[in-house]
């Protein structure tokens, strides 16, 4: 299997463990992606308390759909709101904020487009993509409101 197939699952490393191929060539054993996945389900948690704390209905987590994934959807009052969820351990490339990226944010919006033709109803609301930012599994979560727009 090719290096440049980040994103795919199932390869066998040197140490024989299945994993997931990383940039450079890693093989990440099969435990440490199970680790990573805890973690992540850890701080959308966390997220989704908060948002709820707030006064926020959370309507879906984790909508899957051939475009993407979009981490929470809740709403507020009358507005929608798409929520991404950034998990970062360290600040070192730019913080939980910068890995939000041009193509992630694309994803987010195809995916907000299939929500919204599967689920006819949210239609009529104002739209919001937010983000929380959790900068360590148990450290400081941020929500910024109004993240990013959609073109």
């Amino acid at each position: 299997m090719a290096a440049n197939n980040a994103g795919s699952t199932g390869s066998t490393g040197s140490t024989g463990s299945v994993g997931r191929v990383g940039r450079v060539g890693r093989v990440a054993p099969a435990a440490a992606l199970t680790d990573r996945r805890r973690i992540g389900r850890e701080a959308e948690d966390r997220a989704a308390r908060m948002l709820c704390a707030a006064g926020l209905r959370i309507l879906h987590r984790n909508y899957r759909c051939r475009m993407g994934e979009l981490d929470i959807v809740a709403r507020d009052s009358a507005v929608v709101v798409v929520v991404e969820v950034r998990l970062r351990s360290t600040p070192r490339f730019g913080g939980a904020a910068a890995s939000i990226t041009a193509a992630k944010r694309r994803r987010i919006i195809l995916a907000t487009r299939h929500l919204l033709a599967r689920f006819p109803s949210l239609q009529q609301a104002a739209l919001r993509f937010d983000a929380v930012l959790v900068d360590a599994p148990h450290g400081r979560i941020e929500w910024l409101q109004d993240a990013f727009d959609a073109p």
